[in-house]
């Protein structure tokens, strides 16, 4: 009789999806298994967006394969283990512009920046993951997205939550359990790299109770012309290419840079601005250490009718940490270990690109010429939360090295 539970219907759950605030389908779980359905009224709209590259709009209904990567990426891993309906809370904020809806549930009324203010008590509750005084539930089990971003509202002084639908304006991060200045680590690369001309998400450094986190700020958030903010769509990689999360490192069986640099020149237009932005990202992540980066890392913002290469977020070195990974997500050519790139692999990553080997070089060399010193200023500077930081100095050491090893392969 054991086999007769197969033939049991599977309880099927589901959520209306919104995107800019209108239906745009609905997602459903039956079992472990999610379908998504684009409705008629929204294609039938002569704007109709497609939620994803990868779910091109269509009347036929996508199933688990198809729907999983787009959805998983942006829900946190949804299965039938994590109660469904909680994705649809009044609160949540998600990536881009979509947001959740389940049976009965309606958005809620348009309110005028309604933020809960919070006080610096509180703002520790939401870094310590405890639940929040006056209320049962933290902040990371009441909003759906990962886990390590916590979506809030800040006002150049004030953290709060939003509410009413309100959208959120930053991201609150905490560093991760484990690692050493962690905060001020990803506080200094990311001020790197605004010195070397790449484009980060605005990241600010800010301490309660001498307990650090950044805010750094959503660039799928802008404010229009009468002082409201409004949500712009946006995907990363992984859900642009249909790649399930749980395999975004390429070492895992996920997609490597080409097919990043691929999906950017198809998307993108004009793409050449944008490649060269991935370009720059891609080999200041090699040189500075940042492990961390895989495909998912980097995203697709729609702008208006514009689809552009996001700002990265956020830049870090996971090498100088010991604990971690050894293993770059993404390799360079066919090699994942820093220490043993040759100039075969560099050609590799070139070719990959689809910019020509010696512009390649160029660029390359250029970066690993100018990166040590302007780490080193950077690090010497004055006033900052990585003035004199071990693990800045640990990073600038790093980096010195990098750079010294590419130029002896490259120069």
């Amino acid at each position: 009789m054991r086999g007769s539970a197969s033939l049991v219907p599977a309880r099927v759950r589901e959520l209306q999806v919104l995107l800019f605030g209108r239906r745009a389908g609905t997602l459903t779980l039956a079992g472990q298994r999610l379908g998504f359905r684009y409705c008629a009224e929204w294609l039938a709209q002569p704007d109709a967006m497609a939620l994803s590259l990868s779910l091109p709009l269509q009347a036929q209904p996508f199933d688990d394969h198809q729907a999983r990567p787009f959805f998983a990426g942006l829900l946190a891993q949804v299965t039938a283990r994590n109660d469904f309906a909680r994705l649809a809370h009044p609160g949540s904020e998600c990536a881009g512009a979509v947001r959740f809806l389940g049976a009965g549930q309606e958005l809620p009324a348009a309110q005028a920046h309604a933020v809960r203010w919070l006080g610096d008590a509180e703002v520790l509750d939401l870094l310590e993951d405890r639940p929040m005084r006056g209320g049962t539930q933290t902040l990371r089990r009441a909003l759906a997205g990962a886990p390590d971003r916590l979506p809030v509202v800040f006002d150049g002084a004030r953290i709060g939550l939003p509410l009413g639908g309100t959208p959120s304006s930053h991201f609150l991060r905490a560093a991760l359990p484990g690692v050493e200045h962690g905060v001020a680590n990803a506080a200094f690369c990311t001020a790197l790299a605004q010195v070397m001309g790449l484009r980060p998400a605005q990241t600010q450094f800010h301490a309660v109770q001498g307990r650090p986190f950044l805010l750094v700020e959503r660039y799928d958030r802008v404010v229009d012309a009468a002082g409201r903010p409004q949500r712009l769509h946006q995907e990363d990689f992984c859900q642009a290419l249909g790649v399930s999360p749980e395999t975004r490192y390429q070492h895992q069986g996920g997609p490597g840079l080409a097919p990043c640099f691929d999906l950017l020149r198809r998307a993108a237009r004009p793409a050449r601005p944008q490649l060269l932005r991935l370009f720059d990202d891609a080999v200041f992540n090699a040189l500075i250490g940042n492990h961390a980066a895989h495909t998912g890392s980097f995203s697709l913002l729609y702008a208006g009718k514009e689809t552009i290469l996001a700002p990265f977020d956020t830049f870090w070195s996971a090498a100088v940490h010991p604990a971690l990974a050894p293993k770059m997500a993404l390799a360079i050519g066919s090699q994942y270990d820093f220490s043993r790139l040759q100039a075969r692999d560099w050609e590799r990553f070139a070719d990959g690109t689809g910019f020509s080997r010696e512009h390649s070089r160029s660029r390359i060399l250029e970066l690993a010429e100018s990166l040590p010193l302007a780490a080193r200023r950077l690090h010497s500077a004055a006033g900052r939360v990585y003035s004199g930081n071990a693990v800045a100095e640990r990073i600038v050491a790093l980096i010195t090295q990098r750079c010294a090893l590419t130029r002896g392969l490259l120069g």
